[in-house]
């Protein structure tokens, strides 16, 4: 029989073949997702070092982060600073923003609220691409050229006012068939990658509910794995309210595997990231928050 962490790392094997096997890695996505996740909330510094050290046990090899982190240098994503032998890496402002709009979406506990209102935009004629692009990551739908729904209130106090600056935007609480917007979106390919998700990382749930703590870089390479797994789906999905989806969404189901998932993991890949000697988290309260915190 297997010890309890050989059982974790079998586990963990299991999700980094999955990796490899789904055709050309990108490297430097999988970094984004270490930096969102791990390195913000301790004041968005790391060694390269410690880069190395996580992407090697997910069978990254060091040539291929270094091009990597060449690669987000140059697209504006990162900031390189030397000290002595040693290099750091931060995200820099580009980097930044476009996580903290990401964030909210990635560690939400649960669909949005809404009550009923909606937003309505529509961009003007030859601007489509870059406005579908802006609004999708704000929550709204595509729902023909040019138009772009929100089914919920506009918060005023967020940035959308910059992104709305050049549409007609119409405000409401009536619609006729709200139902119809499922099938606006392509619903059944979402909800064929949650369960995906849930399918491949359930080992590693029943591993962590019965086994000890894993060690600590098995933790961090986990986490980085589950968080960027998660994000390429939640982020693909527009986030509809509970009212608007299907009795069957798989959507929440698997929103609470990776939060019990992500809590195991915390203490353990926290571990990894002090002895990493990064600083302490700045905002305790708002990380542990995530997901809803641990009664979530």
């Amino acid at each position: 029989m297997d010890a309890p962490n050989d059982t974790a790392e079998n586990a963990l094997a299991g999700l980094i073949d999955g990796l490899h096997r789904r055709g050309r890695l990108r490297v430097w996505s999988l970094v984004i997702t270490v930096f969102g996740d791990a390195i913000m909330p301790r004041g968005g510094e790391a060694p390269l070092s410690g880069l190395q050290e996580v992407m090697a046990r997910l069978g990254i090899e060091a040539g291929a982060l270094r091009t990597a982190m060449s690669r987000l240098a140059s697209d504006g994503w990162v900031v390189r600073e030397r000290r002595g032998r040693n290099s750091f890496f931060s995200l820099d402002e580009h980097g930044r923003h476009a996580f903290d709009l990401a964030t909210r979406r990635i560690y939400a506990p649960g669909p949005p609220d809404w009550d009923g209102s909606w937003t309505v935009a529509i961009a003007p004629p030859g601007g489509n691409g870059a406005h579908t692009e802006a609004l999708a990551e704000r929550g709204f739908l595509k729902i023909a050229g040019g138009v772009h729904l929100l089914p919920r209130t506009m918060d005023e106090s967020s940035d959308d006012g910059a992104t709305l600056s050049e549409m007609l935007v119409i405000h409401g609480s009536s619609a006729e068939h709200p139902e119809m917007l499922r099938s606006l979106w392509p619903s059944e390919e979402i909800a064929a990658a949650y369960r995906n998700l849930m399918a491949a990382y359930a080992p590693l749930a029943a591993t962590l509910a019965r086994a000890p703590s894993p060690r600590a870089l098995d933790a961090m390479a986990a986490r980085t794995l589950l968080i960027h797994d998660w994000r390429r789906i939640v982020l693909r999905d527009p986030g509809l309210p509970t009212a608007l989806l299907p009795q069957d969404w798989p959507g929440e189901e698997a929103r609470r595997l990776v939060r019990g998932i992500y809590r195991q993991l915390m203490p353990a890949s926290e571990k990894w990231l002090d002895e990493t000697r990064l600083p302490p988290l700045a905002e305790p309260v708002v990380f542990d928050a995530r997901f809803g915190g641990p009664g979530g």
